[in-house]
């Protein structure tokens, strides 16, 4: 039997000898069904022309892709620490190097994700690792494809020291943050996907409810968001994708990108100056 994997965002199901009739994370206005219509793939199909993308972000902080691009094309983020490491977010494609290179840092103690489009193929990653996988109570509904491994959480859990991953919401109910002490040098680094994404231009931030359907969040979501990670230390942002970063004063561009979009909201462009 295959653990399909959809083509359009690169979400695994069951193990099924027919793929599924349709895919339900697509089927949500935070996402679509390709002009293709629903396509499906599989991880042994994926590594012939495929394979994973291994880059040092910072000291202790892993990037993993997937080259050529599958589905949304994000990125994972493997966190490294004395009392086990983290994987942040997914991708739909585990090659021989990438094992081989996760298993000499010490394997995977435990997987979270931001959000339904980046769980990837997190159960196949966390039977390679025998890993736990975190997931918010508030998103359960959106997994699909059970395992004992899955452990639902509410609000917060640190699955090792000096790791916390934090719901926010937003994006969807369940929408979290990871919180890494010791990212940029000790001053810690949050790293988001695109619960909060970093834009263009990376001294700001946004928030979506719909980023390929272009639906914003309302106001008191958004304030809701900036308030939430108001008791983390932070001066690195690392979203969802190779680039996204910013580089410093990250927890100042959070909360100055929440008032901007609030101005707009409120049809007041000229509350939230660009700090330039």
């Amino acid at each position: 039997m295959t653990a399909w994997i959809c083509r359009t965002c690169a979400v695994q199901y069951p193990d099924t000898e027919q793929s599924p009739a349709e895919c339900p994370i697509c089927l949500d206005e935070r996402q679509y069904v390709g002009s293709g219509g629903q396509q499906w793939t599989s991880m042994p199909e994926l590594a012939v022309g495929h394979t994973n993308e291994l880059r040092e972000e910072e000291p202790g902080l892993l990037g993993i892709g997937v080259e050529p691009q599958v589905g949304i094309g994000q990125r994972a983020l493997l966190v490294q620490t004395p009392g086990g490491n983290v994987l942040w977010d997914c991708v739909p494609l585990l090659d021989g190097v990438t094992f081989d290179r996760i298993t000499a840092l010490g394997g995977i103690a435990a997987i979270a994700m931001s959000h339904p489009h980046f769980y990837a193929a997190h159960i196949d990653w966390a039977n390679a690792f025998d890993a736990r996988v975190l997931i918010p109570r508030a998103d359960a509904g959106w997994v699909q494809r059970p395992s004992d491994r899955i452990e639902l959480y509410d609000e917060v859990v640190e699955p090792v020291p000096g790791v916390t991953v934090a719901r926010i919401g937003g994006h969807f109910d369940g929408a979290s943050v990871v919180h890494w002490t010791a990212g940029a040098g000790g001053r810690g680094a949050l790293l988001t996907g695109d619960t909060v994404t970093v834009v263009q231009d990376r001294e700001w931030v946004s928030f979506m409810w719909s980023y390929p359907n272009l639906i914003p969040l309302d106001e008191a979501t958004v304030l809701d968001i900036a308030h939430r990670v108001e008791p983390f230390a932070f001066e690195r942002v690392y979203g969802g994708w190779w680039g996204s970063v910013v580089v410093a004063d990250g927890a100042a561009a959070v909360r100055r990108s929440a008032e901007r979009y609030v101005a707009r909201l409120r049809e007041r462009p000229d509350s939230a100056p660009h700090p330039r």
